[in-house]
């Protein structure tokens, strides 16, 4: 138990008689008065202080909290290989859709509809097809970053090999072999860094004041709210009068376990690397007139025309269509340029797709309607679709 009993004296000779004491509980008559402690900042320090971390050689720059970036990668130890033309092929495109296909198409996605009559996809009569084919290019660049950052967990008797020898430089490190173009993370305990530091959290005492009673042991009973009594002079019979109960968090110690070092008193502190795995993707589709808005191709595949995946891959050469050869360019540079600054080139991949769009015209109840069918899993969009109703749940 943690309160402290004074004698309170109500003779006018007392100069703290009449005088707020915010920390002051009134008592039973006869009883000991209680005192809170005063508020006390018991969260301890927020952040392990600097001195705490060693000087490492070659990881000057890591700070706690992962504030130190990523890290330059070492050049390229091997040139990437010369540019090829693209293989010929006989037609880059591929032919329309069937009218039956079409047909299909347009009853499925009305039937997904709760609100749209089926009518117009079974009876309307198609009276035009067109093809819109177009194109797709993706670049993806796999890339791997590492960063450092000071780490820490609770000492339960782990090794501390600081100071054997020189650490291994952060991108000597070895890692596991990844899967190219799959986003994946590792994290290592850079070897060499592990010493043994006081927990700064609780200064080495293994326990923290209790947040919730400010270290007492105690709180203000919640029935009589300090006062001790329930009704006029009925003394509380939950805190027997005392007007302060034991702190339940805490089971009236006034103190807890260390979350920091979970009561050990001291701390393993080393040098984490975190090694990051990132497939970065960029799309370029080429603008095609038939009216439908390119967000909606961004949903669907195509048919894939063309593949190119190395080391560093070059920007297209010898394809028919001006605009898929400029973004290849412009993207392949950027990529380059972006990604090799914080992080290190593992692989490279660009891919062309031929995306099937077919606008369908239609005529029902002897007015003409559209819609289109695109991608391989044959989508439709029909944003005049002419048999809808609001529905209403009641």
């Amino acid at each position: 138990m943690h309160y402290t009993g004074v004698e309170y004296d109500k003779s006018h000779n007392n100069p703290g008689y009449g005088i707020a004491n915010p920390g002051y509980v009134p008592a039973a008559a006869g009883g000991p008065a209680l005192f809170a402690p005063p508020a006390a900042d018991s969260q301890g320090p927020s952040a392990p202080p600097a001195s705490m971390f060693d000087s490492v050689p070659g990881y000057e720059g890591t700070v706690a909290g992962g504030g130190g970036g990523f890290l330059p990668p070492p050049m390229p130890t091997f040139p990437a290989a010369p540019p090829e033309p693209l293989p010929q092929q006989p037609s880059w495109n591929i032919p329309s859709i069937s009218e039956d296909t079409a047909k299909e198409a347009f009853v499925l996605f009305a039937s997904s509809k709760c609100c749209y009559s089926t009518a117009p996809a079974k009876d309307g009569m198609i009276t035009k097809m067109d093809a819109f084919n177009t194109y797709r290019y993706r670049l993806e660049t796999f890339t791997e970053s590492r960063s450092t950052e000071w780490s820490q967990e609770p000492y339960n008797g782990q090794p501390v090999d600081a100071y054997s020898q020189p650490p291994p430089g952060p991108w000597d490190i070895p890692a596991k072999s990844p899967n190219f173009f799959v986003d994946d993370k590792q994290t290592i305990k850079v070897p060499y860094t592990s010493s043994v530091k006081s927990c700064h959290a609780c200064v080495g005492m293994g326990r923290k004041p209790c947040n919730d009673c400010a270290g007492a042991g105690n709180k203000v009973c919640w029935v009589c709210n300090g006062s001790g009594f329930r009704h006029g002079d009925d003394r509380c019979h939950h805190c027997t009068g005392r007007g302060r109960e034991n702190c339940s968090r805490c089971h009236g110690q006034g103190s807890r376990q260390c979350d920091t070092c979970q009561g050990k008193q001291q701390l393993l502190v080393y040098i984490k690397l975190n090694v990051k795995w990132t497939n970065n993707i960029d799309n370029y589709t080429v603008e095609q007139s038939s009216g439908l808005q390119l967000d909606n191709l961004s949903k669907v595949t195509g048919k894939e025309l063309f593949r190119d995946s190395q080391y560093m891959v070059y920007p297209l050469l010898g394809f028919p269509d001006a605009a898929v050869v400029n973004s290849s360019q412009r993207l392949v540079s950027e990529h380059q340029a972006k990604f090799s600054q914080s992080s290190r080139i593992l692989q490279q991949r660009q891919t062309i797709e031929l995306i099937p769009v077919t606008k369908v015209t239609y005529s029902w109840k002897g007015k003409s309607h559209l819609y289109f069918v695109y991608g391989n899993e044959f989508k439709v969009n029909a944003d005049d679709y002419p048999a809808t109703c609001c529905c209403t749940i009641m």
